[in-house]
């Protein structure tokens, strides 16, 4: 029975791996002979060749630096935000906070493609439209009703005696969140940077809309330019670009797997 389990979590591993395995294979070979014939085969090798013609082809290094920022400014406010209304609403027991709460987390109720037109309207009226500071914003905006939601459910497992406590001993606000409701939160903190640091990064929708210039566009958005631009015979030089894409996320992961699945229990370990 042990040995059916594990041959059944390797075929399931594979079938998984098996898009990431076509993406570095495929990265690797010239484009001037790139073929979909030989797809599921490696033959030659030429991946640090193509990203080094992805980077001076299509302005990738401005989209990265932007999208790094993006995906760090954006979170980091989300989260901290999320996190102050969570207090706010279990903690201080704010008045109407369940209403409070329903207003906050009622940005994510619908689709973002609704949301789109008017948008770019209101993104070109103002001048933020092409504008990093303008996604930082649209990023953060879309980020902070999750982190809001997760937070909430994290304090709610506080006991509120700890408030209380800390309160009879003198402490303010300020500090009761600062130096005990935030320390106590720190795996679901990076729980929540992850995941919408990991949407920010793989948004293709927003870019799209908000953004034009190659110094502002998310990654996402540059390497869906580059398929319409440079397909046929420059498509390793594209799946190239994607392996650099990737890449940051999975390390991410990889670096924060702990924290991250702590921070998925909401408190209950």
């Amino acid at each position: 029975m042990k040995a059916l389990r594990y041959g059944i979590l390797i075929v399931l591993g594979i079938v998984w791996l098996m898009p990431a395995y076509l993406l570095v294979v495929n990265a690797m070979k010239d484009p001037t002979t790139f073929t979909s014939k030989t797809s599921w085969i490696p033959t030659d090798f030429h991946l640090f060749e193509n990203i080094a013609a992805a980077f001076e082809l299509s302005g990738l290094g401005g989209s990265v630096l932007s999208t790094l920022l993006y995906a760090i400014i954006s979170p980091t406010i989300a989260v901290l935000v999320g996190a102050a209304a969570g207090f706010a609403i279990v903690a201080l027991r704010l008045k109407h906070g369940f209403t409070w709460f329903v207003v906050i987390f009622g940005g994510s109720v619908f689709p973002l493609q609704m949301i789109l037109l008017p948008l770019f309207d209101a993104y070109s009226r103002t001048g933020m439209f092409d504008t990093r500071v303008g996604m930082v914003i649209i990023y953060t905006v879309i980020s902070i009703p999750f982190s809001a939601f997760v937070m909430r459910n994290f304090f709610t497992g506080v006991a509120h005696s700890t408030f209380e406590a800390a309160v009879l001993d003198g402490a303010t606000t300020w500090k009761i969140f600062t130096r005990m409701y935030l320390p106590m939160a720190s795996s679901a903190l990076v729980a929540i940077f992850i995941l919408q640091a990991t949407f920010v990064w793989n948004d293709l929708l927003l870019g799209l809309t908000l953004s034009q210039s190659d110094d502002v566009r998310p990654i996402i958005t540059t390497l869906s330019g580059m398929q319409s631009t440079y397909g046929g015979a420059q498509m390793s030089t594209v799946l190239a670009a994607a392996v650099i894409v990737s890449l940051p996320t999975v390390v991410l992961f990889l670096c924060t797997q702990k924290f991250f699945s702590k921070g998925l229990a909401l408190g209950q370990y």
